[in-house]
């Protein structure tokens, strides 16, 4: 008897999905529309802004006038006079409100930063900070800015960031770039933390009670942290480095290491400061053990409040009432009290002692930004 043998052929049809998993799988976390690797491995790179343009969806305006709860003296617009790209650097810069309405609108103007579309619309209403109106008392904001943030478009957590900045030189401006949670996890700030990665003053010459140049010359890095606003512990966790060069002279290179365990800041290289929190995470750090108030931490990991995502701000701030210390010597001295019930009043009426030195002919007094990459960690 014949047998018949039949031969089936199997086909394996391969249907190309994800790529194969990483040999070093990140720790990272990513969200938004501006991930550039949604699924990273460890070192890839989640966020490359190299400023070739000025992505508006990529990079939200702030508009109000609130002055980030330190009453500064500017309000921030968006305005290609105060933020703009351009052969490949961003640029930050201050203008005067009186250029716009004239100097009487301090005293006597309205400005009211409400309007119909999204794109346009009041971001900040506290403090006053969509509607103001100037009095023989109480001035308008007298310099108008730009803060800009991807907290529409990108958020992290862990992970390490690089940037190239060159502060800007002028009296009482205050540059920063910095952290801030997407979420708010842990309440109100400061309890759900604030990440400032840059901050500094465009004073040339301005010194404190020990003779040490705190404006151009010095840059700052600085966690803030606590269960509320009265204890803020930001002074355990912040570093100050000199340069006698100054840092408004030429580009320098910072980097921000974010990791499960400890923070790093490093400037051109080398290491400011670093925060690895003890074993009772930053409730320890700050020594609230005996404190009434709950931990807001509590059950969360020993990074906590960093252990959550945020996101991005770049911004050029104005005076305010707690960044300059009413004990800092300058030419001429402080034009304002941080106690003073006037201080925007006081702050311009003095404008003959820092306006000269805001060369605005120049980008002198611009913040300056070649590019920002946060990779994965």
């Amino acid at each position: 008897m014949k047998t018949l043998f039949y031969g089936f052929i199997l086909t394996f049809i391969v249907v190309k999905g994800d790529e194969p998993p990483c040999k070093n799988p990140s720790l990272s976390s990513v969200s938004g529309d501006s991930v550039k690797n949604k699924s990273p491995c460890s070192g890839d790179l989640i966020f490359d802004e190299d400023f070739d343009s000025f992505d508006l969806s990529r990079w939200q305006h702030e508009i109000t006038l609130s002055g980030g709860g330190n009453w500064e003296f500017q309000y921030y617009a968006n305005n290609r006079s105060n933020s703009y790209v351009e052969n490949g650097t961003l640029h930050i810069r201050p203008t005067l409100l009186s250029d716009d309405f004239g100097e009487k609108f301090l005293w006597s103007g309205t400005l009211d930063l409400n309007a119909g579309t999204l794109a346009d619309a009041c971001t900040d209403p506290s403090f006053y900070g969509c509607v103001r109106a100037g009095t023989g008392l109480n001035f308008l904001n007298p310099v108008r800015s730009a803060r800009i943030r991807t907290a529409e478009s990108f958020s992290f957590r862990y992970g390490r960031v690089k940037f190239r900045a060159r502060t800007p030189s002028g009296d009482w401006l205050w540059p920063a770039v910095w952290l801030m949670p997407r979420y708010s996890v842990y309440g109100k700030w400061p309890s759900s933390g604030e990440i400032d990665l840059l901050e500094a003053r465009g004073n040339r010459n301005l010194t404190n009670t020990q003779g040490t140049n705190v404006g151009t010359q010095q840059i700052s890095n600085t966690l803030h942290w606590g269960p509320y606003n009265e204890a803020n512990r930001w002074s355990k966790t912040h570093f100050e480095y000199n340069d006698p060069k100054g840092f408004n002279t030429d580009f320098h290179d910072y980097e921000f290491i974010w990791t499960p365990s400890y923070i790093t800041f490093n400037v051109d290289g080398e290491e400011i400061g670093s925060v690895t929190p003890p074993s009772g995470g930053f409730w320890e750090l700050g020594g609230f053990d005996s404190a009434t108030t709950d931990n807001p931490w509590k059950g969360a990991s020993n990074m906590a409040p960093f252990d959550q995502e945020f996101y991005i701000i770049i911004n050029l701030a104005v005076g305010g009432i707690s960044f300059f210390d009413d004990s800092f010597v300058n030419q001429g001295g402080k034009p304002w009290s941080n106690k003073s019930p006037v201080a925007f009043r006081d702050f311009w009426r003095k404008k003959e002692q820092w306006l000269p030195t805001w060369n605005m002919t120049d980008d002198s007094t611009h913040l300056v930004l070649d590019y920002i990459k946060v990779f994965a960690l």
